[in-house]
């Protein structure tokens, strides 16, 4: 059914644990910081809106206030995201290699100064690790195309909308891939980031199909977890929002979805990145990327083009042989 030992994957997040309560205090913090400014934006909103000569304005204002307060917010968390990237993720990805390496990592809060020095050797800035991220990310929504899709897994001539649902859950799926692939950056202990990327996405690719089908049922638990959670959390945010002022009824369903994705960030996603590593790395092995897939990903995405350009660009490509090490 899948390919990776769900006990492995625990395992890693119990020895990680010092970068999953980070993360739990960097998602929930967010989830709480929604809270608090849209229940302060809509207060001012509602102050502001007894000046108003409707009779409506308090509940009217104590809305936009709301979406005010949401909306700052959310522009904290675009502007603060490629130091999430660069400290949270990068670090914990890299703890994690390790330990499926089998090495020694520290314990406690040494584990995260431990990881940011590791990430820090492999990308000395949070923004070219995030640009290398987007580029990953563009690139890898190539390969689906590429392999066919469902219809690789399940031809089924007739039931085109079935097929085009489940082509939409594996898109879904490719979530992790940039993960996986920056996992792959750090394992074989690379100073050329673009070029090895590179080779990552395309190793990826070369083992597309036995990669896309663990991603998809991973994907599926996730989104599963994820909504038992958000209709856990509607009453509670409901209960959270009853107290503010003006009509914020409608907003314990954002609120829900926020401490779901909160929840999601913190605890399914490590254990998903530490499941797909396994797969990634056990399918990998003793492989060398193939230049017929980096043809074929050329030609079909511009993102991994501009992946390829920036390793030309470093010099880095030249240095490729064709074989990763430590793999």
């Amino acid at each position: 059914m899948w390919d990776f030992s769900i006990g492995t994957s625990l395992a890693i997040m119990a020895r990680t644990w010092p970068f999953i309560a980070l993360r739990m205090v960097v998602y929930f913090g967010i989830t709480l910081a929604y809270i608090v400014a849209t229940g302060a934006g809509a207060g001012v909103g509602y102050g502001v809106g007894h000046a108003a000569a409707d009779p409506d304005g308090p509940v009217s204002f104590a809305l936009w206030g709301g979406i005010a307060g949401f909306g700052v917010v959310s522009i904290a968390v675009y502007w603060v995201r490629e130091y999430i990237l660069y400290i949270v993720k990068a670090g914990h990805i890299a703890v994690m290699v390790h330990l499926l390496d089998g090495r020694e990592i520290p314990g406690g809060q040494n584990q995260i100064a431990y990881a940011r020095e590791v990430v820090t050797e492999r990308f000395s800035e949070a923004s070219v690790l995030f640009v290398l991220d987007q580029l990953v990310k563009g690139a890898v929504r190539a390969i689906t195309g590429l392999i066919g899709g469902i219809a690789a897994f399940l031809p089924l001539p007739g039931l085109d909308g079935l097929v085009r649902f489940l082509n939409t859950v594996i898109r879904m799926s490719l979530t992790y891939v940039d993960e996986i692939i920056l996992a792959y950056n750090i394992r074989v202990g690379s100073n050329s980031p673009w070029q090895t990327a590179r080779q990552g996405v395309v190793l990826y690719a070369q083992n597309g199909k036995i990669m896309l089908k663990n991603a998809v049922w991973l994907s599926i638990v996730a989104w599963v977890v994820s909504l038992l959670v958000f209709l856990f959390m509607l009453a509670p945010a409901g209960a959270i929002l009853y107290f503010m002022p003006g009509e914020l009824a409608g907003w314990a369903f954002v609120m829900a979805i926020v401490f779901a994705w909160a929840f999601k960030a913190a605890l399914i996603e490590p254990f998903a990145i530490a499941s797909l590593m396994q797969v990634y790395f056990k399918a990998i092995e003793g492989q060398v990327p193939n230049p017929e897939w980096d043809r074929r990903l050329e030609d079909a995405s511009s993102k991994f083009r501009e992946l390829k350009e920036k390793a030309f660009g470093s010099g880095e490509a030249s240095r490729w042989d064709g074989a990763p090490r430590n793999v």
